[in-house]
């Protein structure tokens, strides 16, 4: 036995309305269209559902049993519509991000909070490993989205690498914070907080140095650049980091400014290439990638 959800509807809109010609209405049908389905749904299950003669239109005994039942069964197609709805809209559903350091801190929960106010129903899950970690997680599904360094360590993913721009900073009461752009010179004979692991930055700045002829001193390394914030605020030096973690405005006594020449940080955003992103992931791409060239739009 195959029932219609026509059928099912029809019979629904007949027990409500009490005859043929209000249940048409009910439906935007033609009489003989109820009387159509109605006939064919009696002979589907195999008995009558409603005493008609002329005058006369009464539910029997078994239309009354399935009354019930049927009302469910449109209830939970309505929820299907609904759900298939929300799902079209990429307003349900779980989203899995994994982040480095750079991103975890200072951009990610401003902008998973943004984005819980527009889509409620999703549900996000945000880990912290290492770059390598997350490109291997993105590219066999365990995670959909990853921001990672460039360059991307995996092969098979689809990348979009952003250069942003770092800054440097420092306590507000540092004589530095008098200018408004700091160079290679400013540097030199300052305690200048590392990044662990020989950073790209790092090299970048090395490099500036040296072709100065100028040292700076390093007695202080870290693996996050909010870390290396926070290091500046209880004093133990200077850094340059990424624009996310300097310019983010924590009241904490840091302040930050232009570095010139220019250093970058390149930070890549990565999913699988082989199986496209649901609806509610590519919502928050859109929202992560608008937030990323602000910060890009800010120093430029």
């Amino acid at each position: 036995m195959r029932l219609k959800l026509r059928q099912l509807e029809v019979f629904a809109a007949l027990m409500e309305a009490g005859s043929v010609s209000r249940a048409a209405v009910r439906l935007n049908l033609t009489q003989p269209a109820v009387s159509v389905a109605l006939s064919s749904l009696e002979e589907e299950l195999g008995f009558r559902l409603f005493h008609r003669s002329k005058g006369y239109f009464e539910p029997t005994g078994e239309a009354l049993l399935l009354h019930a039942e049927a009302e469910q069964s449109l209830m939970a197609m309505e929820r299907v519509e609904t759900r298939a709805q929300d799902i079209r809209a990429g307003v349900v559903g779980g989203i899995s991000i994994a982040s480095n350091g750079a991103a975890a801190i200072n951009l990610l929960p401003w902008v998973i909070a943004e984005f819980q106010k527009t889509h409620p129903g999703v549900q996000i899950d945000l880990k912290v490993r290492s770059s390598r970690q997350i490109a291997a997680w993105v590219w066999g599904r365990q995670i959909d989205i990853g921001l990672i360094d460039a360059p991307v360590p995996v092969p098979g993913l689809e990348a979009e690498v952003l250069k942003l721009p770092c800054v440097c900073i420092l306590p507000e009461a540092d004589p530095l914070a008098r200018r408004s752009v700091i160079g290679p010179k400013d540097l030199a004979n300052r305690s200048v907080i590392a990044i662990t692991g020989d950073h790209a930055i790092d090299r970048q700045i090395d490099q500036l140095l040296s072709n100065a002829g100028l040292t700076a001193s390093r007695h202080i390394s870290c693996s996050y650049f909010a870390i290396a914030r926070n290091l500046v605020r209880a004093g133990a030096g200077i850094a340059l980091v990424d624009s996310i973690n300097g310019m983010a405005d924590l009241d904490d006594g840091v302040c930050w400014r232009p570095f010139k020449p220019a250093i970058t940080f390149e930070l890549a955003l990565i999913c699988a290439s082989h199986l496209p992103l649901q609806q509610s992931a590519l919502a928050f791409v859109t929202l992560l990638r608008a937030h990323l060239y602000e910060k890009v739009a800010a120093l430029s």
